[in-house]
């Protein structure tokens, strides 16, 4: 079963395509990142998905369900981080999350749920004495309580400093680890590709690309460059142009800069060694999935 599936979902304001035409689907048990600049239509799929609004054409649905006529039993199943997240500024975090597992007739100990996101010295303080960022890891807590099937996640990086980035990362990962289904939208693109499984990039209300960091990468042209060094002579250079995947190489100020695949890197320093060359340093600089949007969203603007 798929987790979402949509087909020619499509949002349209006063004329305008906030979403248009997007046929996208999740599976079942994958960390699926949905990136774009903000304004790219991410929140208004999120909402569509989740029936906070209705599609101008097409279908979407989720857990094997119709978004427009399951609505409540997909809220049920399903652990939400809104953008904006809000809290009730009278009630405690520990409430908040009684709330949450109440409503969707889940069991679970506030408790561990608060530990896991680093609130458990404030589980008992209103929340309205939070920082933005204990607000926004509230929200997390929220939305795991009660191990959902699917976990839909807006911006969940938003307001965090690096702590909390890290420790949204390795929730996520525990999440899909158990078995749940993740789908969060961001546009802090170099964090989404170390926890994610696919991403699709989205620009102007559209789906530009979709596969791995690694594919995507690969399909924008984006280049790992391999940067040594070393006293390397003419004869230990030569043998590292004659290896299978090495696209280009320089040499500069005592240093050998190789253009290569990511998987081609460690042929290249022993190929280099046993020459009897020295390796002094050496530093890889592959390319990023931020690079591979910036070349993609460029190509299907044109």
């Amino acid at each position: 079963m798929t987790a979402i599936e949509t087909t020619g979902l499509t949002k349209r304001y006063n004329g305008s395509s906030a979403v248009a035409d997007l046929d996208l689907t999740v599976r079942e048990g994958e960390v699926y990142g949905f990136l774009g600049p903000n304004g790219a239509g991410k929140s208004t799929t999120i909402d569509m998905l989740m029936d906070y609004t209705r599609p101008t054409a097409g279908t979407a649905t989720v857990l094997g369900m119709d978004a427009r006529q399951k609505a409540s039993p997909i809220h049920a199943q399903t652990g939400i981080l809104p953008d904006q997240f809000g809290v009730y500024t009278t009630l405690t975090g520990r409430e908040h999350v009684e709330y949450i597992l109440d409503a969707n007739d889940a069991t679970g100990d506030p408790e561990t749920v608060l530990d896991r996101v680093g609130l458990d010295d404030a589980i008992d303080q209103r929340a309205g004495g939070y920082s933005k960022g204990m607000r926004q890891r509230l929200g997390l807590a929220m939305a795991i309580a009660g191990d959902p099937e699917l976990l839909i996640l807006d911006e969940p990086f938003s307001g965090l400093d690096p702590y909390g980035v890290r420790l949204v990362r390795e929730v996520v990962a525990a999440e899909r680890d158990r078995g749940a289904t993740v789908f969060f939208s961001s546009h802090v693109l170099d964090q989404v590709e170390r926890v994610c499984d696919r991403v699709g990039l989205l620009s102007q209300g559209r789906l530009i690309a979709e596969g791995t960091p690694t594919e995507l990468r690969e399909m924008a042209g984006v280049e790992t460059h391999l940067r040594i060094e070393t006293d390397a002579d003419d004869t230990a250079v030569q043998a590292i142009r004659e290896l299978d995947g090495v696209e280009r190489l320089s040499r500069e100020d005592g240093h050998v800069i190789v253009t290569c695949p990511r998987d081609v890197r460690y042929r290249v320093l022993d190929a280099l060694d046993s020459t009897g060359a020295t390796i002094r340093s050496f530093d890889s600089e592959a390319g990023t999935i931020e690079d591979a949007f910036v070349e993609l969203a460029t190509t299907n603007t044109d």
